[in-house]
Protein backbone atom coordinates (compact mmCIF):
# COMPACT_ATOMS: atom_id res chain seq x y z
CA UNK A 1 0.00 0.00 0.00
CA UNK A 2 2.94 2.33 0.64
CA UNK A 3 2.87 5.25 -1.80
CA UNK A 4 -0.41 4.16 -3.41
CA UNK A 5 -2.99 6.57 -4.76
CA UNK A 6 -5.79 3.99 -4.80
CA UNK A 7 -5.72 0.80 -2.74
CA UNK A 8 -8.33 -1.97 -2.80
CA UNK A 9 -7.92 -5.03 -0.60
CA UNK A 10 -10.30 -7.95 -0.10
CA UNK A 11 -13.21 -6.08 -1.67
CA UNK A 12 -16.41 -8.04 -2.28
CA UNK A 13 -19.89 -7.05 -3.44
CA UNK A 14 -22.97 -9.18 -4.13
CA UNK A 15 -26.24 -8.27 -5.79
CA UNK A 16 -29.18 -10.58 -4.96
CA UNK A 17 -26.88 -13.54 -4.52
CA UNK A 18 -24.64 -12.76 -7.51
CA UNK A 19 -21.04 -12.02 -6.45
CA UNK A 20 -20.04 -9.18 -8.77
CA UNK A 21 -16.78 -8.47 -6.92
CA UNK A 22 -15.01 -11.32 -5.13
CA UNK A 23 -12.08 -10.58 -2.82
CA UNK A 24 -10.66 -8.02 -5.26
CA UNK A 25 -7.31 -6.41 -4.54
CA UNK A 26 -5.79 -3.68 -6.70
CA UNK A 27 -3.19 -0.93 -6.30
CA UNK A 28 -2.88 2.17 -8.52
CA UNK A 29 0.13 4.45 -8.10
CA UNK A 30 0.22 8.23 -8.61
CA UNK A 31 0.53 9.12 -12.30
CA UNK A 32 0.11 5.50 -13.43
CA UNK A 33 -1.62 4.46 -16.64
CA UNK A 34 -3.49 1.17 -16.21
CA UNK A 35 -5.78 -0.82 -18.50
CA UNK A 36 -8.46 -3.09 -17.03
CA UNK A 37 -9.85 -5.79 -19.31
CA UNK A 38 -12.07 -8.82 -18.91
CA UNK A 39 -15.24 -10.47 -20.21
CA UNK A 40 -18.70 -9.02 -19.66
CA UNK A 41 -19.73 -9.55 -16.05
CA UNK A 42 -16.13 -9.59 -14.81
CA UNK A 43 -16.84 -6.77 -12.35
CA UNK A 44 -15.20 -3.84 -14.14
CA UNK A 45 -18.13 -1.43 -13.83
CA UNK A 46 -18.91 -2.48 -10.26
CA UNK A 47 -15.27 -1.84 -9.34
CA UNK A 48 -15.52 1.73 -10.70
CA UNK A 49 -18.86 2.20 -8.94
CA UNK A 50 -17.23 1.24 -5.64
CA UNK A 51 -14.22 3.53 -6.14
CA UNK A 52 -16.45 6.51 -6.95
CA UNK A 53 -18.86 5.96 -4.06
CA UNK A 54 -21.82 4.95 -6.20
CA UNK A 55 -21.87 1.46 -4.66
CA UNK A 56 -20.86 0.35 -1.17
CA UNK A 57 -18.85 -2.88 -0.93
CA UNK A 58 -20.01 -5.63 1.42
CA UNK A 59 -16.49 -6.01 2.77
CA UNK A 60 -12.90 -4.98 2.16
CA UNK A 61 -10.78 -1.84 2.19
CA UNK A 62 -10.90 0.96 -0.40
CA UNK A 63 -8.37 3.65 0.49
CA UNK A 64 -7.44 6.92 -1.20
CA UNK A 65 -3.87 8.10 -0.58
CA UNK A 66 -3.53 5.41 2.10
CA UNK A 67 -5.71 7.22 4.66
CA UNK A 68 -9.13 8.21 3.24
CA UNK A 69 -11.79 5.47 3.46
CA UNK A 70 -13.68 5.63 0.16
CA UNK A 71 -16.31 3.16 1.41
CA UNK A 72 -17.70 6.05 3.48
CA UNK A 73 -17.66 8.59 0.62
CA UNK A 74 -20.41 9.31 -1.90
CA UNK A 75 -19.99 10.35 -5.56
CA UNK A 76 -19.79 14.06 -4.75
CA UNK A 77 -17.17 13.50 -2.07
CA UNK A 78 -15.00 11.27 -4.27
CA UNK A 79 -15.09 13.91 -7.02
CA UNK A 80 -13.96 16.54 -4.51
CA UNK A 81 -11.14 14.25 -3.40
CA UNK A 82 -9.82 14.18 -6.97
CA UNK A 83 -11.42 11.16 -8.63
CA UNK A 84 -12.94 11.85 -12.05
CA UNK A 85 -15.02 9.36 -14.03
CA UNK A 86 -15.82 9.29 -17.71
CA UNK A 87 -18.65 7.03 -18.83
CA UNK A 88 -18.75 5.31 -22.21
CA UNK A 89 -21.30 7.70 -23.72
CA UNK A 90 -19.95 11.26 -23.92
CA UNK A 91 -21.90 13.83 -21.93
CA UNK A 92 -21.33 17.34 -23.24
CA UNK A 93 -23.64 20.35 -23.54
CA UNK A 94 -24.29 20.28 -27.27
CA UNK A 95 -25.71 23.81 -27.43
CA UNK A 96 -22.46 25.32 -26.09
CA UNK A 97 -19.19 25.66 -27.97
CA UNK A 98 -16.20 23.46 -27.27
CA UNK A 99 -14.48 26.28 -25.34
CA UNK A 100 -17.63 27.05 -23.36
CA UNK A 101 -17.95 23.40 -22.31
CA UNK A 102 -14.37 23.48 -21.01
CA UNK A 103 -14.95 26.78 -19.24
CA UNK A 104 -18.07 25.46 -17.54
CA UNK A 105 -16.10 22.45 -16.31
CA UNK A 106 -13.23 24.46 -14.81
CA UNK A 107 -12.52 23.71 -11.18
CA UNK A 108 -14.43 25.95 -8.81
CA UNK A 109 -17.99 27.28 -8.70
CA UNK A 110 -19.12 28.47 -12.11
CA UNK A 111 -22.64 28.33 -13.51
CA UNK A 112 -23.89 28.32 -17.09
CA UNK A 113 -24.88 31.99 -16.79
CA UNK A 114 -21.40 33.01 -15.71
CA UNK A 115 -19.92 31.03 -18.58
CA UNK A 116 -22.16 32.61 -21.21
CA UNK A 117 -22.22 36.18 -19.93
CA UNK A 118 -19.24 36.53 -17.63
CA UNK A 119 -15.66 37.30 -18.47
CA UNK A 120 -12.88 34.77 -18.26
CA UNK A 121 -9.98 35.58 -15.99
CA UNK A 122 -6.53 35.45 -17.53
CA UNK A 123 -5.85 32.22 -15.65
CA UNK A 124 -9.06 30.64 -16.92
CA UNK A 125 -8.30 31.65 -20.49
CA UNK A 126 -4.81 30.14 -20.26
CA UNK A 127 -6.17 26.90 -18.84
CA UNK A 128 -8.80 26.63 -21.57
CA UNK A 129 -6.08 27.12 -24.19
CA UNK A 130 -3.95 24.43 -22.55
CA UNK A 131 -6.84 21.98 -22.50
CA UNK A 132 -7.82 22.72 -26.12
CA UNK A 133 -4.24 22.00 -27.20
CA UNK A 134 -4.04 18.84 -25.09
CA UNK A 135 -7.23 17.30 -26.52
CA UNK A 136 -6.44 18.52 -30.07
CA UNK A 137 -9.53 20.69 -30.41
CA UNK A 138 -7.92 24.10 -30.87
CA UNK A 139 -9.39 24.57 -34.33
CA UNK A 140 -12.84 23.56 -33.08
CA UNK A 141 -12.91 25.93 -30.09
CA UNK A 142 -15.86 27.97 -31.42
CA UNK A 143 -17.80 25.06 -32.92
CA UNK A 144 -20.91 23.81 -31.15
CA UNK A 145 -20.23 20.60 -29.23
CA UNK A 146 -23.28 19.06 -30.90
CA UNK A 147 -21.60 19.33 -34.29
CA UNK A 148 -18.54 17.33 -33.22
CA UNK A 149 -17.85 13.75 -34.29
CA UNK A 150 -18.18 10.97 -31.73
CA UNK A 151 -14.41 10.87 -31.25
CA UNK A 152 -14.19 14.65 -30.80
CA UNK A 153 -16.95 14.56 -28.19
CA UNK A 154 -15.00 11.90 -26.31
CA UNK A 155 -11.88 14.09 -26.36
CA UNK A 156 -13.89 17.11 -25.24
CA UNK A 157 -15.32 15.21 -22.29
CA UNK A 158 -11.83 14.05 -21.32
CA UNK A 159 -10.81 17.73 -21.45
CA UNK A 160 -13.79 18.63 -19.27
CA UNK A 161 -12.71 16.03 -16.71
CA UNK A 162 -9.17 17.40 -16.78
CA UNK A 163 -10.56 20.89 -16.16
CA UNK A 164 -11.42 19.64 -12.67
CA UNK A 165 -7.74 18.67 -12.23
CA UNK A 166 -8.40 15.18 -10.82
CA UNK A 167 -5.56 13.03 -9.56
CA UNK A 168 -7.26 9.89 -10.90
CA UNK A 169 -9.33 9.47 -14.07
CA UNK A 170 -11.52 6.40 -14.52
CA UNK A 171 -12.28 6.08 -18.24
CA UNK A 172 -14.87 3.60 -19.51
CA UNK A 173 -14.35 2.21 -23.04
CA UNK A 174 -13.19 5.45 -24.67
CA UNK A 175 -12.45 3.75 -28.01
CA UNK A 176 -15.99 2.37 -28.48
CA UNK A 177 -17.48 3.63 -31.75
CA UNK A 178 -14.29 5.36 -32.88
CA UNK A 179 -12.52 5.08 -36.21
CA UNK A 180 -9.09 3.45 -36.21
CA UNK A 181 -7.42 6.86 -36.47
CA UNK A 182 -9.48 8.27 -33.58
CA UNK A 183 -8.67 5.18 -31.51
CA UNK A 184 -4.92 5.63 -31.91
CA UNK A 185 -5.22 9.36 -31.24
CA UNK A 186 -7.13 8.65 -28.04
CA UNK A 187 -4.44 6.22 -26.88
CA UNK A 188 -1.83 8.90 -27.51
CA UNK A 189 -3.89 11.43 -25.54
CA UNK A 190 -4.24 9.14 -22.52
CA UNK A 191 -0.50 8.40 -22.57
CA UNK A 192 0.15 12.15 -22.47
CA UNK A 193 -2.28 12.66 -19.59
CA UNK A 194 -0.66 9.93 -17.48
CA UNK A 195 2.09 11.18 -15.22
CA UNK A 196 0.35 14.38 -14.25
CA UNK A 197 -2.76 12.27 -13.53
CA UNK A 198 -3.28 8.56 -12.86
CA UNK A 199 -5.52 7.00 -15.51
CA UNK A 200 -7.42 3.71 -15.28
CA UNK A 201 -8.97 2.65 -18.60
CA UNK A 202 -11.61 -0.06 -18.92
CA UNK A 203 -11.53 -1.33 -22.50
CA UNK A 204 -12.36 -4.27 -24.78
CA UNK A 205 -10.39 -3.19 -27.86
CA UNK A 206 -7.08 -5.07 -27.64
CA UNK A 207 -5.39 -2.94 -30.29
CA UNK A 208 -6.25 0.12 -28.24
CA UNK A 209 -4.86 -1.52 -25.09
CA UNK A 210 -1.73 -2.45 -27.03
CA UNK A 211 -1.35 1.20 -28.10
CA UNK A 212 -1.57 2.32 -24.47
CA UNK A 213 1.57 0.30 -23.71
CA UNK A 214 0.82 0.06 -20.00
CA UNK A 215 0.28 -2.45 -17.22
CA UNK A 216 -2.87 -4.53 -17.74
CA UNK A 217 -5.17 -6.00 -15.10
CA UNK A 218 -7.47 -8.84 -16.22
CA UNK A 219 -10.65 -9.30 -14.18
CA UNK A 220 -12.74 -12.47 -14.20
CA UNK A 221 -15.68 -13.27 -11.94
CA UNK A 222 -14.94 -10.25 -9.78
CA UNK A 223 -11.29 -10.88 -9.03
CA UNK A 224 -7.87 -10.34 -10.60
CA UNK A 225 -7.04 -13.22 -12.93
CA UNK A 226 -3.72 -11.88 -14.21
CA UNK A 227 -1.67 -8.71 -14.19
CA UNK A 228 1.32 -7.40 -16.09
CA UNK A 229 2.19 -6.30 -19.60
CA UNK A 230 -0.26 -7.11 -22.40
CA UNK A 231 2.21 -9.67 -23.74
CA UNK A 232 2.41 -11.29 -20.31
CA UNK A 233 -1.34 -11.56 -19.69
CA UNK A 234 -2.00 -12.58 -23.30
CA UNK A 235 0.22 -15.64 -22.77
CA UNK A 236 -1.68 -16.69 -19.64
CA UNK A 237 -3.64 -19.89 -20.35
CA UNK A 238 -6.56 -18.88 -18.11
CA UNK A 239 -6.83 -15.47 -19.75
CA UNK A 240 -6.88 -17.10 -23.19
CA UNK A 241 -9.58 -19.52 -22.06
CA UNK A 242 -11.97 -17.07 -20.39
CA UNK A 243 -11.42 -13.96 -22.48
CA UNK A 244 -9.00 -13.73 -25.38
CA UNK A 245 -10.03 -17.07 -26.88
CA UNK A 246 -13.67 -16.01 -27.25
Amino acid sequence: MSGSLLYLSGVSKSFEGFRAIDNLSLVVLPGELRAVIGPNGAGKTTMMDIVTGKTRPDEGEVLWKETVDLTRADEVETARLGIGRKFQKPSVIESLTVAENLELALKGPRGVGATLFGRRTREEAREIERLLALVRLEEARDALAGSMSHGQKQWLEIGMLLAQDPELLLVDEPAAGMTDAETMRTAELLREIAGRHAVVVVEHDMEFVRALGCKVTVLHQGRVLAEGSLAHVSANAEVIEVYLGR
